[in-house]
């Protein structure tokens, strides 16, 4: 049998439908699987064993307008895909496997997409499942017959091969990272919208009281579109962080953020991906639920204010951005510091 299978766009999501795409894995272990997403996320599942082939979309790219699209489903029609399951919700999902003449396609009914899928499958009702989005996915397989049952896990873990992280240590060690010395990894910024992010003049107040106290090496990880914020918290730090933003691609996270100690950042795609690496997060929430989007990981710390307002999962806020000023730097730092105790005892 060969599967293709439709992933999700952001990198969280990515990170939380794993556990749905190793039972896929895991009861079709001698089917041919595909996973068409994002350039992004595809580097993201390389080394995973989840599937036979990644299969890179890139709509800003190579397959832009409505040529492109067209072009990857006549690619994707010549393979011959017996069934394709859309982990992604949107309508372009549905309308790419239908394109692509895959006999069967199954996805939940959503978007307006349900008369392109030969299984829509009914959308959870709220309360009807865990609030946690890596059981949307989960529950998607079961209401289609591919799992018996929604299994919890505690930890989504990312293999990263031991090569990667020797260049990953020997980039950060080049970058000026000292041997020895305590990493901070900071992600200041979320592609979702600006809601989510803490200030960034907090972001230095923590690294300064944390490199004063500990020695640590922090160094600052984001896009390119997110170099402002990373200038804004140099600018305030004592000493200069290590400042890797826009430097690095989304594919090299992983094995850098494996080399590292802590994590303290925003609800987003980094966060995710240092949980899944191993790395004791201090998470700041702000217009977004952790219920539904917390790290999969023990080694968490949520730091929250709920004003009256929170959740809104709004991009941007239009008022006073009040779920993110109410947080202070003694609070996350309180939330940091024990996990680099802990991280100094290890290397004791």
């Amino acid at each position: 049998m060969k599967i293709l299978i439709r992933a999700t766009n952001w990198v969280g999501d990515a990170i939380m439908a794993l556990p749905a795409l190793r039972a896929v894995r895991k009861r079709f272990a001698d089917a041919q699987i595909a996973i068409v997403a994002r350039p992004y996320v595809a580097d993201i599942y390389r080394d995973q064993e989840i599937c036979n082939q990644l299969i890179p979309y890139d709509p800003a790219g190579s397959h832009t307008g409505f040529s492109g699209r067209e072009r990857l489903a006549t690619e994707l029609r010549a393979q011959k895909f017996d069934v394709a399951l859309l982990l992604q919700n949107a309508f372009d999902a549905a309308w790419l496997a239908w394109r692509a003449s895959i006999p069967e396609r199954i996805g939940y009914g959503r978007d307006g997409r349900s008369f392109l899928l030969t299984k829509a499958v009914p959308l959870p009702r709220q309360g009807e499942i865990p609030a946690h989005e890596k059981f949307y996915y989960l529950e998607l397989l079961r209401r289609a017959g591919w799992l018996d049952s929604l299994q919890d896990e505690s930890f989504i873990g990312l293999h990263v091969p031991k090569e990667k992280r020797r260049s990953a240590e020997e980039f950060l060690r080049k970058s000026g990272v000292r041997q020895g010395a305590l990493r901070i990894a900071i992600g200041a910024g979320a592609s979702y919208g600006s809601a989510k992010c803490w200030p960034p003049s907090r972001f230095a107040d923590v690294a300064n009281r944390l490199q004063s106290e500990m020695d640590a090496d922090v160094i600052l990880f984001g896009t390119a579109a997110e170099a402002a914020v990373s200038t804004a918290i140099s600018a305030e730090m004592s000493r200069p962080p290590i400042d890797l933003t826009g430097k690095t691609a989304i594919a090299d996270l992983p094995g850098l953020l494996s080399q590292c100690h802590l994590f303290i950042g925003n609800d987003s795609g980094a966060m995710h991906v240092a949980a899944a690496v191993g790395l004791p997060i201090a998470a700041v929430f702000g217009p977004t639920d952790p219920f539904g989007t917390a790290p999969v990981t023990p080694r968490c710390s949520i730091v929250q204010q709920k004003p009256y307002c929170s959740p809104c999962f709004l991009r941007r806020c239009p008022t006073d951005h009040r779920c993110m000023s109410a947080i202070t730097a003694d609070m996350v730092e309180a939330a940091a510091s024990p996990w680099l105790s802990s991280a100094q005892v290890q290397r004791a």
